[in-house]
């Protein structure tokens, strides 16, 4: 971060100077740590979409050129040569590993994916009907109830030991509490098997017969995860800044960023793209929905287009397209009623004059929700994917964040609109 310049602010006749920074790309900041105690004013920014709340050497996106950027590197090029634990080293360490350093990571996160006996009897306390995401919320918060040995956050060794189990832990925590609504057996972890395959093996294997992972499957699966992983400082990574600014532990602030990830306006929006889709029901009712979709006084929105970020194509979007047909070429699904519904409508959004002006393309989100359904996860555990892939993210931030000696406790100030002061009457004067 460089100084360029400095902004000149005038407010009722006094002129203040206020520095701007630079990053390596992306718009200048103006830091206005200042302004309150030189001016008695604060900025007013809903949505923080013109704040910078942080500096991070994470993330990158530019959404006019639809372009995400891990540690510098296009998400393109991640997706097509690295799996996810390459993915998850890059986020954490800040650079990708060589072959020793992948072989010493994987077999680290091998040795983390059991979970605690006595928490497997957690999942107990919930209703079989509970949504997989409240599950999560609850079990991973109660990680810091078995795993405390390693709770010092001002301690790196400790912070690596707490990020290795989180990621490890994660995938053996969402396929529980699908087994668990289920009304299947536990599956334990295989470390004979990869990341994205022991998932599917915990997801899918029943103790009666032996389950052989689909390597086309698991690598759309590998995918999904990578395309996931972070997305600079949306509402859950923010989320989890936010509470580690407080020096919460770690399971808390993951536990607290899987919260607003649920949101159907953040990580259920894959869920909801489902459920739109079924609401829709046939190929022959497309037409009436993109109708609907177009009419300012119609409730109904099209799930699955457009980004509050991206204002060309989603680039993860791309990819995902790609996977979604090598998953349905390999499972013979392109005959799914479904499957024929999405890509009908993916057809006439791309070819609409009405969504290309507003580019309103396809995002990840259609797509990945595509592909989970036909791998068989069923759509509520849909977000619960979401929060396996973007665990690597949130901990790579909260890191971060704990590391920068500018750090503070996060404290978002107001534009009061209520009463101004008045004095209380005795009850009878009222």
């Amino acid at each position: 971060m460089t100084n360029k310049s400095t902004a000149t602010l005038a407010i009722d006749g006094k002129t203040i100077d206020l520095p701007v920074h630079s990053g390596s790309i992306g718009p200048d900041v103006i830091d206005i740590r200042t302004l309150y105690g030189q001016t008695g004013s604060f900025t007013f920014d809903p949505g923080f979409l013109s704040t910078a709340a942080c500096k991070s050497s994470i993330t990158y996106i530019d959404g006019d050129k639809g372009e995400l950027l891990y540690r510098g590197y296009p998400i393109e090029q991640l997706a097509e040569h690295c799996d996810f634990l390459e993915v998850a080293q890059l986020l954490l360490k800040g650079e990708l590993p060589n072959a020793a350093e992948k072989e010493n990571f994987a077999n680290i996160i091998k040795n983390h994916t059991m979970v605690h006996e006595q928490l497997t009897r957690f999942y107990q306390g919930f209703r079989r009907d509970a949504h997989p995401m409240a599950v999560m919320v609850g079990v991973v918060g109660a990680l810091s109830a078995f795993y405390h040995d390693a709770m010092d956050i001002s301690d790196q060794e400790h912070r690596d030991i707490s990020a290795n189990r989180l990621i490890a832990k994660l995938p053996t925590i969402v396929a529980m509490a699908y087994k668990y609504g289920a009304g299947q057996p536990f599956m334990y972890p295989r470390n004979d098997l990869d990341y994205a395959a022991n998932f599917m093996h915990m997801m899918f294997a029943v103790p009666c017969e032996t389950y052989k992972p689909n390597p086309v499957l698991t690598r759309a699966l590998d995918r999904i995860l990578i395309l996931h992983a972070d997305h600079e400082q949306n509402a859950s990574t923010s989320t989890v800044r936010l509470a580690g600014s407080s020096g919460a532990n770690p399971f808390a602030c993951i536990s607290a960023g899987i919260a607003c990830l649920w949101g159907p306006a953040h990580g259920g929006a894959n869920e909801a793209c489902l459920q739109m889709l079924e609401e829709i029901g046939d190929v022959s009712r497309v037409g009436e929905y993109i109708k609907r979709a177009k009419d300012k006084n119609d409730s109904f929105k099209l799930m699955g287009f457009g980004h509050r970020v991206y204002k060309n194509f989603d680039p993860r979007a791309k990819l995902m397209r790609e996977t979604c047909h090598e998953v349905l070429n390999e499972l013979g699904l392109h005959d799914d009623r479904l499957f024929k519904l999405a890509i009908e409508l993916e057809k006439i959004a791309l070819e609409d004059d009405y969504f290309v002006e507003k580019k309103l393309y396809p995002n990840v989100d259609f797509y990945s929700g595509i592909v989970q359904r036909a791998l068989g996860i069923p759509t509520p555990l849909f977000t619960g994917i979401f929060a396996m892939a973007r665990t690597v993210g949130w901990i790579s931030q909260w890191n971060e964040m704990i590391a920068d000696p500018e750090q503070k406790i996060g404290r978002p100030r107001q534009l009061y609109v209520g009463a101004a002061r008045r004095d209380v009457k005795p009850i009878g004067q009222r």
